[in-house]
């Protein structure tokens, strides 16, 4: 019986700290994402599909976006993401050298 209690105690605990350390960041990580997009327009080649790429992006101690990888083999998507993003500052940067992924789709 000690132990059926004790464990139940140590499921009650385990459970309320991972409640606890849930923070609703949603917001921010949608304000970023916006504001990305934004920079990322309509690119200056022709698009007969729409492509979906993951970017791997980070920020500087200025707030500026450091591109790291973009999951593309087409050069030009990968030549128009870095030149459309490395070096931006947004109005809502995320945490400095934390590596974010974002899937963009261009059309």
């Amino acid at each position: 019986m000690k132990k059926i209690k004790l464990l139940a105690l140590a499921l009650f605990i385990g459970s309320a700290g991972l409640f606890a350390n849930n923070i609703n960041t949603d917001d921010s990580v949608n304000d970023m994402r916006d504001e990305i997009v934004a920079l990322i327009n309509t690119p200056d080649f022709p698009i007969y599909q729409e492509i979906t790429v993951k970017i791997t992006f980070t920020f500087s101690s200025e707030g500026e976006i450091v591109v790291l990888d973009v999951d593309s083999k087409d050069l030009n998507i990968l030549n128009y993401i870095r030149k459309n993003l490395n070096q931006k500052v947004i109005a809502n940067p995320g945490k400095q050298f934390k590596k974010y992924t974002m899937p963009l789709t261009i059309k």
